[in-house]
């Protein structure tokens, strides 16, 4: 345990740009089940409220802690537990990395295919919080697919085993998925037995396009995955997230395009289905190349990865994260054009157009306190707005946190939102997990 000013400062904001310049009461480097239970069998003595942190990653301000507040830090947790090649699973520790992960299970010819942007940074435990996604959502969808089981400890330090080392499992209701998403506000996850796939034999193919405008690229999107093409990513930027890039990285990306789509296919049909959204891609105006060296994927793949690192070069940046069916993507980005034109904003939005889920960004100047100014959380709300009537959501990937607690309602409805509130308490009474995030 410490209670190190300097350590703690460190603990009060996230890769979300919200910073709540409030103290926590002291961090616990938890490394073991054995030290949750303990801190959290005390946190109920005393009436403490507990933060569930891992790597601090995340982009809803999830894991930000405030005076009075004991954050619990199972990021020293990292061990791979159990590799099992014949059950195609792993048993780990949440604080393990994404990356380091998969690097372990390279050698055994195997994959932990959840592939979110931060992959290098971000733990297990924080992607099974979130219900992280990602760039392969597309095809091998998010988190929760790749879950069969976890460890939990609750708010009065009880451990609970939940789900199956089995595919299949139906015995009561599936308490796993509930906590898969949960954001620390139902338990600590402490364990996870995660599903694996064998590394794709063949090799891949990625298609780089440049479009006139994103509305003729979004439409190309909605087109490839109508004709029932899978790829393990499709992925869409805007012209203003192009021109930042090129800023970033020195580039002249913009000069083939304004927008950027990236397309990828894995797997025995790889060669063919990259082919076939390469004739679609072709036929929607855009200019297109194929390859399948590895080297060439890589960099066209770098170019999408750099996106976040260029709008933090710009300044502080609200990342946003709204969903929409696939077929309405061209209303999305229509909507977010009206909003920046609106209220003279920028918008730079990269999108995981396989599935619908965009990234629209807002830089801006903070307030004096630091915070964000009204006009551009004014904008969001629109943002937001115009997802849910579109048939989306408020939130794909990043999750509800401290940033989006304003709108849940808006989403969900009023009888919802109080079952919600009523199944919290029902795992943590006393409202001490994550307390003031989600609800």
């Amino acid at each position: 345990m410490s209670t190190d000013a300097t350590v703690l400062s460190t603990l009060t904001a996230d890769k979300s740009g919200h910073d709540s310049h409030s103290i926590p009461l002291a961090l616990v480097t938890a490394r073991s089940i054995d030290d949750v239970q303990a801190t959290l069998r005390l946190a109920t003595q005393f009436g403490v409220g507990v933060v569930p942190r891992g790597a601090g990653t995340g982009l809803a301000g999830g894991a930000i802690a405030s005076a009075g507040q004991i954050v619990l830090s199972t990021l020293a947790m990292n061990r791979i537990l159990e590799i099992s090649a014949a059950d195609e699973l792993a048993v780990v520790e949440p604080g393990i990395l994404n990356g380091e992960l998969n690097a372990v299970l390279a050698g055994h010819g195997l994959w932990f295919t959840p592939d979110p942007a931060s992959w290098a940074i971000s733990t297990v435990g924080g992607n099974i919080a979130t219900n992280a996604g990602g760039l392969l959502c597309a095809k091998y969808g998010v988190t929760r697919e790749s879950v069969l089981a976890l460890k939990v400890v609750l708010a009065d330090g009880r451990l609970l085993s939940l789900g199956h080392r089995s595919v299949k499992g139906v015995t009561g209701l599936d308490l796993t998925a509930l906590m898969i998403g949960s954001e620390g506000t139902l338990g600590v996850i402490v364990e996870a037995t995660v599903r694996l796939r064998p590394v794709p034999s063949a090799p891949v193919a990625t298609v780089g396009a440049w479009f006139d405008d994103v509305l003729t690229a979004a439409a190309a999107c909605a087109a490839i995955t109508a004709a029932g093409i899978r790829p393990a990513a499709l992925e869409l930027m805007d012209a203003a997230a192009l021109a930042a890039i090129d800023a970033y990285l020195g580039e002249h990306l913009s000069e083939r395009g304004n927008t950027f789509l990236l397309l990828q296919t894995d797997g025995a049909a790889s060669a063919g289905e990259a082919t076939a959204a390469l004739t679609i891609i072709r036929s929607a105006g855009g200019d297109a190349e194929l390859t399948a060296d590895p080297a060439e994927g890589e960099r066209l793949f770098s170019i999408r990865r750099a996106f976040h690192p260029a709008l933090e070069a710009q300044g502080t940046v609200l990342i946003e994260d709204v969903a929409v069916p696939r077929s309405a993507l061209p209303q999305i980005f229509a909507e977010i054009a009206r909003i920046g034109e609106r209220y003279g904003i920028s918008i730079p939005t990269v999108a995981h157009a396989g599935d619908g889920n965009l990234h629209p960004n807002f830089v801006y100047m903070p307030e004096a306190d630091g915070s964000v100014p009204p006009t551009i959380w004014t904008a969001a709300g629109e943002l937001f707005a115009a997802a849910i009537r579109l048939g989306g959501t408020l939130t794909g990937e990043h999750g509800v946190g401290l940033l989006k607690r304003a709108w849940l309602r808006d989403e969900l409805g009023d009888d919802q939102f109080e079952l919600q509130r009523q199944v919290k308490a029902v795992f943590d009474p006393l409202g001490l997990m994550n307390p003031g995030k989600v609800y």
